[in-house]
């Protein structure tokens, strides 16, 4: 096999960046960004629990890193209750239109600038605009969590997120890599121009001649989330918002309409159970990473190897392993190119623990950075692409068609044993799974904590041509990883960052620990009493 690098040569190669764990005997949030992880804090601070903290921190995680995620997405989540020690999954994710014809996504010559490979489509037509929108099912899946387990009124928890959508999310340096990401393609939208390339390009410039910060508010978001905190999600699902929602989506050529909104339900479903050493690991069932992650640990060895050129061979081929058995019962290998993501996806994850020990592990996305790149004129919701989720050609598993139900890769997970509870997800497309499952596999193989497990080095195998392998893994596994497949290894710069943004909570002996990727410049773990 051959080794090549895919680091930029105008990196450091000395540079080292540390972010500790959080740890305390009250409550944590951790997420992609520290005002949305601060927000779900200040919720529990205040009496709420961690089902309350991840509506508000779900919320504003979509004003704050809205290319990510927001009301126009879906997502998943999985919640242990210590009183039962049950795992509760629900499932919220992505589901076409039903009256969307398979007929309207014409494949042409050429490949699509996507994530997954596929071939071309006329016009781009399921990767951005009205036609590539399945059914926004973000709100639906935080009030079904609500509902069943919060305990703080709902109105309280989602004023945050229309203050800061008011407000405006801030503009830094990493803010500014993400819009100039899909600059071209928010240039074409008068929605996405407007809220995010004041001036008409990305906004550059951090600082303003006051001193303050540069903001891009949302005004029309704003006044919709203020709706949704006064009267809950029947606007938007039953109400006006979702009349307008479907008005501007159909006026623009797309397919989504009132009853897709009326008539969808979240899932409750019994989640898949994996066993590995002294531990359980609890995923969601059927189209998701869960099942993928269930392959690669089935292919572990029940005593690990003691060198970690062995043990992350081992991982390498179980994930290799993974990926043939998703695609063969699943569907989703598209036709890919050597690198194991095409395009930037779009992706938030968090986790929460409160505490009293509950515990939640939540995803949400658009698909791809920006979703449609979309933005309802009416609305100000950025809306998701999830018809990129179904493969383009007729026939194929996961085809195109209406009324069905995406395959994904979000992959979060809830592992038990050992006295400890880990709740774990992160964000990065296929990148998710090999993420979720390393990081796990290195709690229970080597006894790591999760502190620990995060500082470890990892490689990705995300289905490309070649695995790609952090350098800092060394030359012994390195040349291991060689021997049976094609390398490429890279440095964990954080844009673009090679790897899963990955984060998790995790309780042991009453006391709780927050973790995420230490190259991420937003992500952060915040206590409830530091806020």
């Amino acid at each position: 096999m051959t080794r090549i690098s895919v680091h930029s040569p105008s990196f450091s190669r000395r540079r080292t960046v540390n972010k500790p764990a959080y740890r305390s005997k009250g409550g944590i949030v951790v997420s992609q960004n520290r005002v949305a992880a601060t927000i779900g804090a200040e919720v529990l601070k205040e009496g709420g629990n961690a089902a309350d903290a991840a509506v508000a921190t779900g919320l504003a995680m979509g004003i704050v890193e809205p290319w990510m995620s927001g009301i126009g997405g879906v997502g998943v989540a999985l919640i242990h209750d210590p009183r039962t020690s049950a795992v509760e999954a629900f499932d919220f994710g992505g589901v076409s239109p039903k009256g969307l014809n398979p007929a309207d996504y014409p494949v042409i010559e050429g490949k699509a600038s996507d994530m997954f490979g596929w071939p071309a489509v006329k016009e781009d037509r399921n990767l951005k605009g009205p036609m590539s929108v399945a059914v926004p099912s973000h709100l639906a899946g935080l009030a079904a969590i609500h509902a069943t387990h919060g305990r703080m009124p709902w109105a309280e928890l989602v004023a945050p997120a229309a203050a800061l959508a008011a407000e405006g999310l801030v503009v830094d340096w990493y803010a500014t890599v993400c819009i100039a990401t899909a600059f071209a393609d928010l240039l074409e939208d008068a929605g996405s121009r407007a809220w995010f390339l004041p001036g008409g390009v990305p906004p550059g410039q951090p600082l303003q001649n006051s001193g303050a910060m540069m903001r891009l508010p949302n005004a029309k978001l704003a006044a919709t989330l203020a709706t949704i905190a006064k009267d809950g999600i029947a606007p938007f699902y039953r109400g006006e918002i979702g009349a307008a929602i479907a008005a501007d989506v159909q006026a623009a050529g797309g397919s989504l309409n009132r009853a897709d909104l009326e008539a969808y339900q979240v899932r409750r479903v019994k989640p898949q159970a994996i066993r590995h050493g002294g531990r359980v690991i609890h995923v969601l069932p059927e189209l998701n990473g869960g099942p993928t992650l269930a392959a690669a640990f089935s292919r572990l060895p029940a005593a690990s190897p003691a060198d970690d050129a062995s043990l992350f061979l081992g991982y390498a081929d179980a994930m290799d392993f993974a990926w043939r058995d998703r695609f063969a019962r699943l569907g989703h290998a598209g036709d890919l190119g050597f690198a194991p993501e095409r395009a930037p996806t779009s992706t938030t994850h968090f986790s929460v623990v409160d505490k009293d020990g509950l515990t939640i592990t939540l995803t949400q996305t658009l698909l791809s950075i920006f979703g449609a790149r979309y933005v309802l004129p009416s609305s100000g919701i950025a809306m998701n692409n999830g018809i990129n989720w179904f493969a383009p050609r007729p026939g194929t598993p996961s085809a195109i068609a209406p009324g069905a139900r995406a395959l994904s890769n979000y992959c979060p997970a809830i592992m038990t044993g050992g006295d400890e509870v880990v709740a774990i997800g992160g964000a990065g497309g296929r990148k998710i799974i090999p993420a979720v499952f390393q990081l796990l596999a290195l709690m229970e193989d080597r006894g790591l904590d999760l502190e620990a497990a995060f500082a470890t080095p990892r490689l990705d195998h995300s289905a490309g041509k070649a695995i790609v392998a952090d350098s800092r893994l060394g030359e012994a596994v390195l040349a291991a990883l060689e021997s049976r497949h094609t390398v490429a290894t890279a440095l964990p710069n954080p844009a673009p960052y090679p790897f899963t943004i990955a984060s998790a909570v995790s309780r042991k002996g009453g006391l709780n620990c927050g973790m995420t990727d230490i190259e991420h410049p937003w992500s952060e773990a915040v206590g409830e009493d530091e806020v």
